[in-house]
């Protein structure tokens, strides 16, 4: 029997043609897994008003009926402002009951934010904790195969920026710093998942999984992921299909970790999702730089690069999809 020949590349290569059909068995699988695998009755998940947990909630309560699933809304001292507006938008639009639980005094407790800060002002000494904002971003154009290098950035209250780079210490103890925030959230989210008889539903999509771009036992602790196979660009299909408010859809996916605004992009993926999908794509399926190219308006110099990058971040994060060694 001989197989189909392979797509050429497009940049329709990566489109749901039937989003109904790919919905509809997401939602069933997401029910059988609940049910028969975990032998729960309902889910709980973690919602901010980003696109990834909005279009969890959305399959969830078509999988498990909206009775049978709660939203948290799990706040902390930096939160963005208009996270809990959206998330109780679309907690509304599909019927879900909501709890918000505020993990300020347990980051307080394990001493997150005062570690984070003193790390930024080794680097830069005039930060002022109680003004100032501040965010960790990468400089590097991911095209030129250079390996990431962290930048602390500090924003005055009068729109000054001062940026430094991050020495490997300091950048290494924020980063283990802020990861309190979603190993909280995770820890609060099992509570509740236990108290109700709930599955945790976790929220990453395939490149937080695969790149590595999520909190060991923090957002990658989760009983069921059931978008972890979905491109960014995919997401917001299934988003519009299921009728995600808008107002979501058209929000720029942040961190929302640290106190300064920053973008996804800006933090870990150092470029638009629209094109890191595609790529990927052409990269896991074996497409050559050159015909990538084309169809990217890049050179094939710059693909391979990029081709690199993600080998790199895939093997640099290895760690945190494995099971324990035992």
């Amino acid at each position: 029997m001989k197989s189909e020949p392979r797509k050429p590349f497009s940049k329709d290569i990566i489109h749901i043609e039937n989003i109904d059909q790919v919905c509809n068995d997401i939602i069933a699988k997401l029910k059988t897994d609940v049910a028969k695998k975990l032998q729960r009755r309902g889910g709980v998940i973690g919602i901010s008003g980003g696109i990834d947990s909005s279009v969890c909630l959305a399959l969830s309560a078509k999988a498990f009926g909206p009775k049978n699933v709660l939203a948290i809304m799990l706040p902390e001292q930096d939160s963005s402002d208009d996270s809990r507006e959206l998330a109780e938008k679309l907690a509304k639009k599909f019927g879900v009951s909501t709890l918000i639980e505020n993990i300020t005094e347990a980051l307080n407790g394990f001493g997150c934010y005062e570690r984070r800060d003193e790390a930024i002002l080794r680097v830069i000494p005039s930060f002022d904790k109680d003004k100032d904002k501040a965010k960790i971003e990468i400089k590097q154009n991911i095209a030129e195969n250079i390996p990431a290098i962290f930048s602390i950035t500090v924003i005055k209250p009068d729109g000054e920026s001062i940026s430094k780079l991050l020495p490997a210490k300091e950048y290494l103890q924020i980063v283990a710093s802020t990861n309190f925030k979603q190993r909280s959230r995770m820890s609060m989210l099992y509570y509740h998942g236990e108290r109700l008889h709930y599955a945790v539903i976790g929220t990453p999509n395939k490149h937080e999984v695969e790149q590595g771009f999520f909190v060991k036992h923090g957002d990658g602790g989760a009983d069921v992921m059931p978008i972890g196979h979905l491109y960014k660009t995919q997401v917001y299909q299934l988003a519009r299909h299921l009728g995600v408010p808008q107002e979501i859809i058209d929000r720029t996916p942040t961190t929302d970790t640290y106190t300064a605004e920053q973008s996804q992009e800006d933090f870990f993926y150092q470029m638009p999702f629209e094109s890191m999908d595609l790529i990927w794509y052409g990269w896991e399926n074996g497409y050559p730089a050159q015909e990538v190219g084309k169809v990217m308006d890049k050179t094939t110099k710059e693909i391979e690069n990029i081709y690199k990058s993600f080998e790199r971040k895939r093997k640099t994060t290895e760690y945190l999809r494995m099971r324990p060694i035992f």
